[in-house]
Order: C-alpha cells, then structure tokens, then sequence
C-alpha cells in the first residue's frame, strides 16, 4: 500500500516523535477532565468502520504505540487497557508500555466488561459515536447504567483535540475503475441496488463502507494506504440515483462525466444535512458497518429505519466474469514476481547479509518491475526465525533481524492491480531445516490441501470447513491463533466480507454460506513463540462442482494462487498417496502458467522446484 497521495496504515512517525506514551496519556486525561468525562473508549476504526484507516483517523496508535490493524484501548482517570484478540498477544506487549496499561485479551473480555469493573457509580464514560456501533453504544451503554455509570458522546473526539501533529486527511483525486475491470457499469448497480430496496419496501439505503462505496461507483482511489479507495458517503434512491458526498477536491470531470446526472454530488461535510433530508422515509441501514452516529441523524431526522445489511457488500464478494479474469491474470504476473523474489532469497539468505526489510524491499522491487503494481495489499509481513511466529508482525526498523542461516522465514503479501488484488504467504529454511520444522510444516500442507480438495454442499459455511484446516495440527495438540481464510476484493480490500473461513462463531462470516464466485484465502499455520512461524497461503475461488449421484448442488475451490511451495520443508512420509498427487498437480500447473513469463536461471530455478516429487 504506498502512493505518493496515500496516508500510511501504521506509520511509524505516529509514535516516533513528539511527547511519549505517558505524555499522551496525560494530555488526554486532561482533556477529558476538561471536558467534564472520567474515561474515554478508542476504537482502531475510522468514521467508515473501516479495518485499514488513514493516518488521520490513527488515534489508537498514536495513543498507545500499538501498530496491529484490529484492537481498541479504554481509560479511566487511574488505569487504562489495551484490548487485542491472539494474533496480537506477543506484539502488543513489545508496543504498549505495560505500566501504563493492561493486556486484555478478546474475546474473553472486552472494553465493556472492563469498564463495568473498574468504573464507579457516578463516572461518565466518553465515546465517539462516529466510530463505534450502534449496537455497541446499546449494550455498553446498559451494563455502564447497571453500574451507575453513563456513556457520553462527546462533541467532536478529544484526542484530535489533543493531537498536535495530527495528520490532514488525503487530497488525492478518485480514479474511473473502467467497466472492463468491473465487469458492470455505475447505472447496472444503481439499478441492483434500486430493486433491492423495492423488493424490502425502502425508499434509500446508507453506504458507508469504502469498498462498498468505490465498487459500486466504479470508483478507486488513494486515501487509504494499500486499499484503493476514496473517502465519501452514499445514499442510494429507489429510482436508481443516488447522493455521492465525497470533497470536491477529489472529484475531477472524468469523474463527473463517468457518474452521469443520476449521481448527484455533494460536500462530504454536507452528509449529516443529506441524512436529515431523509425525514418520513424508510431507510436501510447496517447496523455492522453505519456507526452510531449515522442511526442517531436518521432518528433525530425522523426517519423510519430498516437494519438490514449493505445490500453492496454480498454483490461485491460474487465476483463476475470480467473480475475473475483479472484476478486470475494479476495472479499470473504476482506469482512470477514472487517466484523471481524467492529465487533471490534462496541465494542470497544463506550469505546473512538480508534483513527483514531488504527481503521486503527487493519483493516490491520484482513487483514494481511488472510495470502493473499500483500498490501492495498490505504491509508485507516478512518474519525471520522468532519474528516469524508474530503472525500479523510488521517489520520496522526497529525491530528488523537480519536473516540467519537455521531459521525459517516466512513472508506474507501482495499486490494491488487495476485487474485485481493479490495475497499469497510463503515459508523456507534459511539452510537445513529441523525434523520439527519439516513436521510443522507438512501438517501445515495437509491443512492447506485439505480445504483445498473440499467438496461441500451449496450452503455450506466457513465456519463449517475451518476444522478441515486445523485436524493435523490438532492431533499433535497445536493450532494457530487466526482464521483460515477471508474473503478478497477485485482491486478493493484485501480483506472483505462477508464470507470467511474460521473456527465457528469466532469472526463475523464463519455463518455465511459460501457462493460461486466468492474469492477467499486458503491460509493455515503454525506458530511456535521464539521460535519459528509457518503460514502457506492461497487464494482460491468457489465454484461448482460436478458430482456423479450428487443430489443436490455441489461446490468446492479452483487454486488461483500459483507459486511454488518449498519442497526441502516437506516430510514426504506423512502425505497421503493423494495429498502427494495434488501437490505434483499444483507445482505441474505452478510450471505451465509461470514458466512463459521467466527465463534463464529464474525459469530453470522454477522447473526444479517444480519437478514430481516422489517417495
């Protein structure tokens, strides 16, 4: 994710300069004091609800120094917590200063339940209700009650108020996504989304998620780094048009011509004042992804609400024909780049003269050099030996380790094409493995293999393959600490709903039933602290299955991530007879689609790795 327009998704100056942790503890609390509150509640979201925000909206790791992508923080007058789920147990301790907060781990407990603990009867509690849930203001909302404690929104959030060096929020113009990337014009998705509020008796829906609001405008842009997306609002209209508030700045008049007259544009600043024009009319709104703010303007305007989920956000994840082209032809040119890069760090790793940030330095290099990359998808996620095992770790310079012989290294990433968006992991041994590497490993593979190989009825959830993933691991008494998979978007968000593969009722999405043309990530793993970290990851799409006697429609996974897996880290022994098939099946198809694309010791490289391998 980086652009010259582009606000960093965790940049490093956020924590690096002005007054420290405790400082900034302070000069919130007094603010609160000043403004007559006893805490405050710090969400890691922005006004969109957004997983990957602009530097403006990163108040948690200013805050707090974390740099993770999924958390929150709350304070009191004498004590304050930082709440992280297992993905982040070992990094949050490195970036949180201790004596200044508690660890909290989610989803055993939560911002609510710690407030109710630690607050006194009397105490007003305040929270921002642009970046929390309507649901979450509710509930924590009633437990602080029970306490004789109130939840307070707050006029504008008191860390802006106290945040100095406070980023502005990007200038960057919005780009036309043209038709042939997205398979369906602005007018055919207005008009989607038009019979849908007819079919459900509404006159308007909110859009508020970005990636909702980019796919359905055919709009990208570079406010948000890694997520090509501009900062806007919509309201769609049972007629078919529709209200963009997005800043004029943005707005060019390729942009102007692209939308046509049904898309009426507006100030982003004017979108309260487009809400409050929606007085007597049934509107949908999601509950997951609208924040408070946006129910408590549609209520104080009088308007009839309906909670119903975006009606973009299952269009959005079945990809069409012209999306799983594109996505098929940026996997074909990633998996190259990534191919030339490990070619390089087989060579070069051993020599110990990498670190973590060269490796990723020269995997953007490979990238860039397909003349295509707009973007990365993501902070490359590139762990050496006991980084490895952070399974979410974001290298900086700070805690970048050079790259040893005995250690595994694991890197995780991806890019960002106008013809779609990448994510693919990769492990190899820096010298010789250890049995116990070559164990975890294979048992990691078989995971992989497994729900790859899946054939499942339509209907069929996430949450109910997750196990497929995990049984190997499982009988030696180990697991991973993250889902299996997650949904990806068509050079949108590399993490997308609603579809997800993970254990049950632990994500929002295991409960979604997977559908043709649902792109998700195939990504399981192992973790060993101070140790090592495996993860082998692919991206593959639903698609239906022919089944001799089937008695109802059958669906099951096409691989469209193709790179080699490393095969001197495989226990041959423990793959079954058709586990060591799909694998020679894999590396076969890895050969044929990559090989026209390399030459000389590259190509040569690659027809070794991917030569049959037998027992």
């Amino acid at each position: 994710m980086s652009s010259d327009t582009s606000t960093a998704t965790r940049p490093a100056n956020l924590t690096d300069s002005g007054p420290d942790a405790a400082a900034r503890l302070d000069l919130l609390r007094n603010e609160l004091k000043r403004r007559g509150l006893d805490g405050f509640v710090v969400p890691i979201t922005d006004e969109y609800m957004s997983e990957y925000v602009g530097s403006y909206a990163q108040r948690m790791a200013w805050l707090t120094g974390f740099q993770g992508s999924a958390g929150s923080a709350a304070l009191l007058g004498d004590k304050a917590a930082v709440f992280t789920d297992g993905r982040y147990t070992i990094q949050v301790r490195e970036q949180v200063p201790g004596d200044l907060y508690d660890y909290v781990d989610v989803p055993a407990s939560s911002p609510a339940k710690w407030l109710v603990k630690n607050a006194k009867p009397g105490m007003k509690v305040g929270y921002d209700a642009w970046l929390h849930s309507v649901d979450w203001v509710k509930a924590t909302a009633k437990v602080l009650a029970a306490k004789g404690a109130e939840l307070v929104a707050t006029d504008g959030n008191p860390i802006d108020a106290v945040w100095e060096s406070q980023p502005a929020q990007s200038p960057a113009e919005a780009k036309v996504h043209d038709d042939t990337h997205a398979g369906k014009s602005v007018a055919a998705k207005r008009q989607e989304i038009a019979d849908w509020l007819k079919e459900n008796d509404c006159d308007a829906t909110i859009v508020t998620a970005l990636d909702s609001v980019a796919w359905l405008f055919n709009l990208r842009g570079s406010d948000v780094t890694h997520t090509p997306v501009a900062l806007a609002y919509a309201i769609v209209h049972a007629d078919a048009t529709a209200e963009l508030f997005i800043a004029p700045g943005k707005v060019t008049d390729a942009v102007k011509q692209h939308l046509g007259n049904s898309v009426r544009l507006h100030a982003r600043d004017d979108f309260e004042a487009g809400l409050a024009d929606l007085a007597g009319k049934t509107v949908a709104a999601d509950p997951e992804r609208a924040v408070a703010g946006i129910f408590e303007a549609l209520e104080a305007a009088g308007a009839k609400i309906e909670r119903l989920r975006d009606p973009v956000v299952l269009a959005k994840a079945v990809k069409n024909v012209a999306e799983i082209r594109g996505h098929k032809a940026a996997q074909a040119r990633d998996g190259a780049a990534l191919t030339k890069f490990l070619r390089w760090m087989e060579n070069e790793a051993p020599k110990g003269e990498q670190t973590e940030l060269s490796a990723v330095d020269r995997l953007l290099a490979f990238r860039e050099d397909t003349g295509k990359l707009l973007d990365t998808s993501f902070d490359t996620i590139s762990g050496a030996g006991p980084n490895g095992a952070l399974c979410h770790y974001r290298v900086d310079e700070a805690s970048n380790r050079r790259i040893a012989p005995g250690m595994l290294y694991l890197v995780d990433s991806g890019g960002q094409y106008a013809d779609g968006t990448t994510d693919v992991t990769r492990t190899i041994p820096v010298g010789e493995p250890t049995a116990e590497n070559r164990r975890r490993f294979t048992q990691v593979l078989k995971g992989h293999i497994a729900v790859d190989r899946a054939r499942f009825p339509a209907g069929t959830t996430g949450g109910q393959l997750d196990t497929l993933a995990r049984q190997f691991l499982w009988a030696d008494g180990v697991d991973y600490a993250h889902g299996t998979g997650h949904g990806v978007g068509s050079f949108l968000a590399v993490h997308e709903g609603p579809q997800s593969i993970a254990p049950p009722h632990s994500k929002p999405g295991t409960d979604e039933p997977l559908r043709p043309g649902m792109i998700l990530s195939n990504e399981p793993g192992y973790y060993k602290e101070g140790g090592f970290g495996i993860r082998i990851e692919n991206l593959v799409l639903v698609v239906p299955v022919e089944v001799a006697g089937a008695e109802k429609q059958v669906l099951g996974f096409e691989t469209l991530t193709f790179a080699p897996i490393e095969r001197d880290l495989i226990d041959v022994a423990l793959l079954t007879d058709e586990e060591l098939a799909w694998l020679n099946d894999y590396h076969a198809r890895t050969l044929a689609l990559l090989a026209p694309q390399l030459e000389g010791e590259d190509k040569a490289w690659l027809e070794e790795k991917c030569a049959p391998i037998s027992r």
